[in-house]
């Protein structure tokens, strides 16, 4: 795409004279990596204000695509003037990334409607608290690994957030039942729920979220050692559109229970019992086991 750029455009100048703001933002700059972009702006002074206007504009971010860590600085200064925001991934960020940074970037955008927070731990509540205020579109959010969710963010979050489809809250470990069951009785569209390495999550949670999302598809239970057999035949029966269940480190959770969604085709993480017997005796005896069926 740059070759092309360069071929139609003999000069820098040429280029810069297309109209910004309805041909090289929305048409030729969304298509260039935003590390590229950002190198850009120690070309000229003229580049540098090009580059800010199609920051400003910029409907998605996500923070890995600059690199592995990013600047605190650069961050701030990047969104700084940008209010048009509908996804947001700052995964890259969980290192240093604060409430002091976060919140004013969501309080000025507040058409965001995917949230990718994974291993931010050291934001707080109050981040919770602010998203659920200023994003009432909000449809995809992901949480997994942020030990600050607690019942009452939660909460505010279900209030406010009606329309989502896709939470995940993989180790907020100081979640309970209770506070599932709120989520799931206020956001019945939910299609997809992580609820892994949970050891306070238990039947109650599956229960209700099966009885209150009927559009479930797909729901991580790894690790919830407190899930049984019981819960998982109300999912059977609540949830006809479920497509996939982990369950796996979930001893009490057996086949029996199981069966019903593996005859229903659903994607399952634990292999059936003669199945799993099988790689088992394959790993000691180190060779394919031979069964005479012929019987």
């Amino acid at each position: 795409l740059w070759c092309l750029m360069m071929s139609v455009t003999p000069t820098w100048g040429c280029l810069l004279d297309l109209p910004w703001e309805d041909i090289l933002v929305p048409h030729i700059l969304c298509h260039l990596p935003l590390q590229q972009l950002l190198s850009l702006q120690r070309v000229s002074k003229s580049f540098q204000s090009l580059i800010q206007l199609y920051l400003a504009n910029m409907r998605c971010f996500d923070s890995s695509q600059i690199g592995p860590a990013i600047p605190r600085a650069a961050f701030v200064n990047l969104l700084k003037d940008n209010e048009v925001l509908q996804q947001l991934a700052l995964q890259s960020c969980s290192n240093w990334l604060t409430d002091q940074e976060l919140l004013p970037i969501i309080g000025q955008n507040h058409h965001l409607h995917h949230i990718q927070l994974k291993g931010c731990a050291q934001l707080s509540r109050h981040a919770l608290v602010a998203i659920s205020l200023s994003c009432p579109n909000l449809r995809q959010l992901s949480l997994a690994h942020c030990e600050w969710v607690d019942s009452l963010s939660l909460r505010s979050l279900a209030d406010h957030c009606k329309a989502l489809e896709a939470v995940d809250l993989t180790a907020c470990r100081q979640l309970k039942d209770e506070a599932i069951c709120y989520l799931v009785h206020k956001c019945g569209r939910l299609k997809s729920l992580s609820l892994a390495v949970n050891a306070n999550v238990g039947n109650v949670a599956v229960e209700e979220t099966a009885k209150c999302c009927p559009e479930l598809e797909h729901l991580d239970l790894t690790g919830c050692l407190r899930v049984k057999n019981d819960s998982i035949r109300v999912l059977a029966e609540y949830c006809p559109k479920l497509r996939s269940l982990k369950v796996k480190h979930c001893h009490n959770v057996a086949e029996s229970s199981l069966s019903i969604l593996r005859s229903r085709g659903v994607e399952l993480d634990v292999e059936p019992p003669m199945q799993r017997a099988l790689v088992l005796l394959q790993d000691v005896v180190g060779f394919g086991p031979f069964i005479n069926l012929q019987i």
